[in-house]
């Protein structure tokens, strides 16, 4: 390995990814694994997070739970602290997305997509930041969206609980920076993975999504990864309170 290219290994840290079960959270803990991190996934469905740690090999674990049951997140985080004595990277990947108009959206519906996107992270920012505090270093790493900066007009909640969370990124950096805590997020852009399966997989609805990138195509999921394992590593030591873009240039594009 040539000297520098260690400052990207993750060998001894211990990963927390949350909804790792498919998608773009088991393409980043597939990554952090491969730089040698123990990842441990998260989901609610337990045969799906069977597979993704098949998948990953055998420093993958799993622990399903629901994120925004605050209680189980907390049991979790013990539990992962007591299995591996620590815990150096919390990536919030979960989210949920409702692409209808705000007027065709319940009360619930919006309080439910604000609960799950926005609020969730906040007690995840918080607790994993707790256990990292004795070990004066961590990385918070979220993954936030596009649209949060841009909107199809069908995305109101999601883009208020994105660009929230953007928000909460910011204020992490500041609050746990001191610290030796570093917090910062992933923007994806238009990725290929299982949920967009029924824009991608039309034609003629992909090739909107196509002409809006300056790529002129969807981003494959394992794309996301080298952005996650980046903001990981010692390379990124002094990246703190950014939103990396990984869009194939979407948002530079008129």
């Amino acid at each position: 390995m040539l000297p520098y290219l260690a400052n990207f290994s993750l060998a001894g840290k211990v990963a927390l990814v949350t909804g790792a079960g498919r998608g773009l959270g088991l393409e980043i803990a597939k990554a952090l694994a491969g730089a040698g991190a123990r990842v441990v996934v998260n989901g609610r469905d337990r045969a799906r997070l069977d597979a993704a740690v098949a998948a990953i090999g055998d420093t993958a674990s799993a622990a399903a739970f629901d994120v925004a049951d605050a209680g189980a997140l907390r049991a979790a985080l013990n539990n992962i602290e007591q299995l591996h004595g620590r815990i150096d990277i919390a990536v919030g990947n979960v989210g949920q997305r409702d692409r209808r108009r705000l007027a065709e959206c319940s009360d619930a519906d919006i309080r439910n997509l604000i609960e799950v996107d926005l609020v969730a992270n906040l007690i995840f920012a918080r607790e994993a930041a707790q256990r990292m505090l004795p070990h004066g270093s961590g990385r918070l790493i979220f993954l936030t969206s596009i649209a949060s900066q841009m909107s199809s007009g069908r995305d109101a909640a999601y883009a208020a609980a994105k660009a929230g969370l953007e928000g909460l990124i910011h204020a992490l950096a500041v609050e746990y920076g001191r610290h030796g805590i570093t917090a910062n997020g992933i923007s994806p852009g238009f990725f290929a993975t299982e949920t967009n399966e029924p824009i991608w997989g039309s034609r003629e609805r992909s090739a909107y999504f196509e002409q809006r990138t300056p790529l002129r195509r969807w981003g494959r999921p394992e794309e996301i990864g080298g952005a996650a394992v980046f903001l990981a590593s010692a390379a990124a030591s002094f990246v703190n309170g950014h939103i990396l873009v990984v869009d194939g240039g979407t948002t530079s594009q008129m």
